[in-house]
């Protein structure tokens, strides 16, 4: 008797065994199956069918304790539920569920495939839960969910953190929402990987701080760390120069400008923002001047004078950067501002001719 019983407990446990590893099997099966269905016209509901019948024997998979330590049990299941989060396009709240199991899956079966035999498996699985993740977020933003697609892009980048697509999307998505810091940090994180969209990023940056966020004590850290990457970056170097005009820092400009021009003296560039620094205070005068009653004959021509002083400051500048190059566009347009200002028909036409004979952008 006592012969026959161990025979049965082997018996009987040999057969438990069997039985939970033919639903890995069986799950093999399922996937093969709905490879196949990828490759035709098959329904959605079709698609989702099959991958429900593949995850179910999964559960009775990893329910047993002897199948359960099968690596195929949990990289099989990952491959199921990350399919799933992928197909399902209609129900949020169930490809969160399934991205939610595949990942834990994924885990447990890293954990067991100490051999690597599911590493290709694994690595599909993981493909997958990224593009489910990904998809989601694009999902989201197309219906103007930008809240959604903010957290599923961020979800995105963790996934994979040097992925720039996602840090991008992400920050285009905070924009949307008016979520100025959330912007600022995935754009930083996009330059932080030398993306070539970087000097752009770095120009809206700044932009946002200024307008959005009224700081310039930022706005001018990120223009600085922008100009060192990109030292031809003209258009930050005229926001730094108007930033400390703008707080009455104008030898500041000058001196900042100054060096430039020492060190480049062939950029025309540092020439235009030197003469729009003179050009620009001209500018407040001249809107100072506007508000002055025509009756104060003596503030308004008092005004003139310094307006006109200011502008007399800014030419030679303008001049300096067209010797250097007698096609630039901010020089040439700003005098042709001047002199229409003032009345100075010849030299305005001169000028006009000049930007006119210019190829067309």
């Amino acid at each position: 008797m006592k012969r026959v019983f161990l025979g049965i407990i082997l018996a009987g446990a040999a057969s438990s065994a069997f039985a939970q590893k033919s639903e890995v099997n069986e799950a093999k099966k399922a996937w093969g199956i709905f490879q196949l269905t990828t490759q035709g016209a098959t329904p959605l509901d079709k698609k989702l069918e099959s991958v429900k019948t593949g995850l179910a024997h999964t559960d009775k998979a990893i329910a047993d304790e002897k199948s359960k330590v099968m690596p195929e049990a949990w990289t099989y299941r990952a491959l199921f539920a990350s399919s799933a989060a992928i197909l399902d396009t209609v129900n949020v709240a169930n490809a969160d569920a399934n991205l939610k199991i595949a990942q834990d899956a994924l885990v447990e079966a890293k954990k067991l495939d100490a051999k690597g035999a599911e590493k290709e498996n694994i690595t599909l699985a993981e493909t997958n839960i990224s593009n489910a993740v990904r998809n989601a977020g694009v999902m989201a933003y197309n219906k103007k969910d930008y809240k959604t697609a903010y957290t599923k892009f961020v979800q995105a980048t963790v996934i994979n953190p040097t992925d720039t697509a996602m840090y991008l999307n992400a920050g285009i998505a905070a924009r949307n929402v008016e979520d100025y810091p959330g912007m600022i940090q995935q754009f930083k994180k996009v330059i932080s990987l030398n993306s070539p969209q970087s000097k752009d990023l770095y120009n809206e940056l700044v932009d946002v701080t200024l307008r959005k966020q009224k700081d310039t004590t930022a706005a001018l850290a990120i223009i600085a760390e922008a100009v060192a990457k990109y030292p031809d970056n003209a258009e930050l170097i005229k926001t730094e120069t108007q930033i400390y005009i703008d707080r009455g820092d104008v030898a500041k400009s000058e001196q900042m400008l100054n060096a430039l021009a020492t060190k480049e003296p062939t950029n025309p560039n540092y020439q235009v923002l030197l003469g729009n620094i003179y050009f620009s205070q001209a500018l407040k005068i001249q809107a100072d001047r506007n508000k002055v009653d025509q009756k104060k004959v003596k503030e308004f021509n008092a005004l003139t004078v310094k307006m006109n002083g200011l502008l007399d400051k800014s030419l030679p500048f303008y001049k300096k950067a067209l010797e250097i190059d007698g096609k630039n566009v901010g020089a040439l347009e700003t005098l042709k501002t001047i002199y229409a200002f003032r009345n100075d028909t010849k030299s305005y036409n001169e000028v006009k001719a000049k930007l006119d004979a210019l190829p067309k952008q």
